[in-house]
C-alpha cells in the first residue's frame, strides 16, 4: 500500500498551487516536457484507452497559428507562457487498445458505438488532462488551464492530418506569482458531496 503524502506535497500539488495567467521569463526544455509526458502516461484511465494527445506548442510559429483560435481573454496570456500544451483525444483512440489492454477484444467495445467511443474519448483525455497539471505541479512547473478557444480553428490548426479533436488549453512555464488572484471559494463538503 502507498504511503499518505506529506504536507508539503500536498500543498505542491493542491492547497498551495494556484492557476497562474502572467509568466516569468524562464523556458521550459523539451527534455522537462518528455519527462512530463513519462509521467502522465502512467495515470490511469478506462481499459487503458489513453485517449489523450499532447500538442506541445513553443514555437513562435505554432503560437501564430495558435492565437489566431484564441478568445480574446486568452491571448496575452497564451503568447506569453513558454508552452501551451493542447489537450486533444483521438477519435481512433480503440486501435491502439490491442497493444494497450491485451486482456481481452476491447477495440470491439468502441468500433461498435461511435457514441460510446467519443464519450469515452472525451472523458478520459479530461482524465489525462488533470494528470497533466499534477504532474506540471509536482515538477515544480506552474500551470493555467483553460477554454475560450474554437475548437474547429485549433483542429484546422493543428490536427487536419491526424483527425485528433481538441479538449482544452494548458498554458504551461514558471508562474509570476505576484500577479495571482486572490484564491476564490470552493464548495463544502456537505454542498458538493453525499455519502450514500
Amino acid at each position: 500500500m502507498a504511503e499518505a503524502l506529506n504536507s508539503a506535497a500536498l500543498e505542491t500539488l493542491f492547497t498551495s498551487a494556484r492557476t497562474h495567467s502572467s509568466w516569468l521569463d524562464r523556458p521550459v526544455t523539451d527534455e522537462q516536457l518528455q519527462a512530463l509526458y513519462e509521467l502522465v502516461k502512467m495515470g490511469p484511465t478506462s481499459a487503458n484507452c489513453s485517449p489523450a494527445r499532447f500538442c506541445f506548442v513553443r514555437s513562435e510559429e505554432g503560437k501564430a497559428r495558435l492565437k489566431q483560435t484564441l478568445s480574446s481573454g486568452n491571448v496575452e496570456k497564451t503568447m506569453s507562457a513558454p508552452v501551451t500544451v493542447i489537450v486533444a483525444w483521438d477519435p481512433q483512440f480503440y486501435d491502439r487498445l490491442p497493444q494497450l489492454f491485451p486482456h481481452a477484444d476491447a477495440r470491439a467495445w468502441f468500433t461498435s458505438s461511435p457514441e460510446l467511443a467519443q464519450e469515452t474519448a472525451f472523458r478520459n483525455s479530461s482524465l489525462q488532462a488533470a494528470y497533466l497539471i499534477s504532474a506540471c505541479r509536482a515538477m515544480g512547473l506552474d500551470t493555467g488551464p483553460m477554454s475560450g478557444f474554437d475548437r474547429a480553428a485549433v483542429d484546422a490548426a493543428f490536427f487536419a492530418d491526424s483527425g485528433w479533436k481538441s479538449n482544452l488549453l494548458i498554458n504551461i512555464g514558471y508562474g509570476d506569482a505576484s500577479k495571482v488572484y486572490q484564491r476564490l471559494p470552493r464548495l463544502s463538503f456537505a454542498e458538493a458531496c453525499s455519502l450514500e
